[in-house]
């Protein structure tokens, strides 16, 4: 059983993102689709939806937090009105635009484990790591998983090589059967490859040996690409 999940970023609007996982829900109960369906709305979008068993809404993020004095964050307070269940940590994006450090993201991460979270957890590497080669690629995705649990229980990894998020590169299949192999013989959890993944290629990628589903950005955002996505991995 594969892992499909779409990331919306900061993309979508509460209305939109209702239509969206209607019409997602209604596609999967009448395809009987069984892969795992996973969507992060924004969290001016999360709410209570009446959706199928295998489609999860997410969180893309949180403060680890119930409540409190932190401005523009959500805590557990706001996620357990809509019974959320499952977040995002460690996105590139987090790292390298808004600066969280490993301290904090580990921080983040034992405070969701402790509260029994379904966790996706981020790591990849930059360009200029990837050009030194696979040894020193590795190395500094080892590093992203210091004060990381990795035996806990309900964790999904998401391996997303900087340089191909939202850049239209793709990491080869080769690139992607190498890393992955190396993870999965280092921590073995379901695996997720993201980085430009598409229509076109999401059926190879997910085909690739340790590849265990698609964490996708862009080219999940409108309906009918996301439900083409699923559809070409129906059958994984």
């Amino acid at each position: 059983m594969a892992i499909i999940a779409s990331n919306f970023k900061t993309n979508h609007t509460r209305k939109t993102t209702a239509v969206f996982i209607n019409r997602l829900n209604d596609y999967l109960l009448k395809n009987s689709i069984k892969n795992e369906i996973i969507v992060f709305p924004t969290s001016t979008s999360l709410d209570s939806f009446n959706t199928v068993s295998n489609l999860v809404i997410g969180a893309q993020n949180a403060y680890a937090t119930s409540s409190g004095s932190f401005t523009g964050e959500i805590g557990t307070f706001q996620l357990n009105e809509f019974e959320i269940k499952t977040i995002l940590i460690g996105h590139s994006e987090r790292r390298h635009i808004l600066g969280e450090t490993q301290k904090q993201i580990s921080k983040k991460y034992e405070f969701y484990k402790s509260l029994g979270y379904k966790i996706i957890y981020c790591i990849g590497e930059p360009l200029e790591v990837k050009n030194l080669g696979l040894e020193k690629t590795l190395e500094y995705i080892y590093e992203q998983f210091l004060g990381i649990d990795t035996n806990y229980e309900n964790l999904i990894l998401a391996y997303e090589p900087v340089w191909a998020i939202g850049t239209g590169v793709t990491a080869t299949n080769e690139d992607i059967k190498q890393v992955h192999t190396a993870i999965k013989q280092k921590i073995n959890k379901p695996l997720l490859y993201g980085g430009s993944v598409k229509i076109e290629n999401v059926k190879e990628i997910c085909q690739i040996e340790n590849v265990d589903g698609a964490l996708i950005g862009t080219a999940s955002w409108i309906i009918e690409d996301f439900i083409q996505i699923i559809e070409n991995t129906k059958d994984l």
